[in-house]
């Protein structure tokens, strides 16, 4: 995937890195399942094929939004965490789980987890981003 940029328009900007169909559903996992392994993500219901998750995995992390380490639990396996600047996209998955609640066919219970979200404003993005920050960061 090809981050390159074509203007400096800051909407096109950040199109060209999160407006693909899979790199905010890996950024979802991260902040609303806790996936943090590579088989993890493999395993959301939207069927992301392996060779697409290793590409949008090795682009988070080109563009700081991610970070991968190795998992001191396991030698084989790689942990990926959240950086400030993909924490800081809480909001935008906020806004666009809000809106797709209320004109799409959601889920009910994503749905109000959504809208609750949303619903709360700067204070609930700003307590989740905390927890992010102790989960991801340290």
């Amino acid at each position: 995937m090809s981050t390159r940029e074509r203007s400096g328009c800051p909407i096109s900007l950040s199109l060209e890195l999160i407006g693909d169909r899979w790199t905010l559903l890996i950024i979802r996992d991260m902040v609303f399942a806790g996936k943090r392994h590579f088989r993890e993500f493999l395993q959301s219901d939207e069927g992301i094929s392996s060779r697409t998750l290793a590409e949008r995995l090795q682009t988070l992390q080109d563009e700081g939004i991610l970070t991968r380490s190795e998992d001191p639990s396991h030698g084989l396996k790689a942990i990926y965490r959240l950086t400030e600047a993909g924490i800081d996209l809480l909001p935008v998955l906020a806004t666009l789980g809000a809106w797709g609640s209320k004109y799409r066919r959601a889920d009910g219970d994503l749905a109000r987890i959504a809208s609750e979200l949303a619903a709360g404003g700067e204070p609930a993005l700003e307590r989740m981003k905390e927890r992010l920050r102790a989960e991801h960061i340290g």
